[in-house]
């Protein structure tokens, strides 16, 4: 099974794609698509032509996205919930389902608690995907995001399947 994971940004949407057989995981692909800078309407399209590429690529059974966290400033974290739609609306257009992930539970899923530090978590990444090579802080959020739906998912399976 083929896993995207996204950490939506307006400036750095990082993304990540591993594949997971089991609870065996391995790298795919991941990077960071840098929306230009202006105007809001433009950047939110190069993002979303930029991810629908990447989805017709990369060809992902599932997506995972990180939920974001509201910022003290209102027009920030508005504009950053807009680029968050559209990383939400790209896959679910595309036919791929997507779940959202609380940044805490990313983080716990791949380093055992919520308050991990960004060196923590890549750090973590490599240990999981070994030989990864990655591009930016926020390929290797996008990529936990995707190896904590690998074992969500997982584990949703192995539940089920016990019922």
């Amino acid at each position: 099974m083929l896993l995207l994971g996204l950490d939506p940004g307006l400036r750095n949407t990082g993304w990540g794609v591993v594949s997971a057989e089991g609870n065996r995981l391995r790298h795919v692909a991941n990077g960071v698509i840098r929306p230009p800078s202006g105007d809001l309407a433009v950047r939110l399209l190069a993002l979303h032509e930029a991810l629908a590429d990447i989805i017709g690529r990369m060809k992902p059974d599932e997506a995972a996205v990180e939920e974001t966290f509201v910022n003290v400033n209102g027009q920030s974290t508005l504009k950053l919930g807009q680029a968050r739609g559209v990383v939400m609306l790209a896959p679910a257009l595309a036919g791929v389902p997507v779940t959202e992930y609380p940044a805490n539970t990313v983080k716990k899923a791949l380093v055992g608690f919520g308050h991990a530090s960004k060196d923590q978590i890549g750090h973590m990444v490599r240990v999981l995907l070994p030989g990864v090579e990655i591009g930016s802080p926020d390929a290797a959020d996008a990529l936990a995001v995707a190896i904590c739906h690998a074992h969500h998912a997982e584990s949703k399976r192995r539940l089920e399947a016990a019922r």
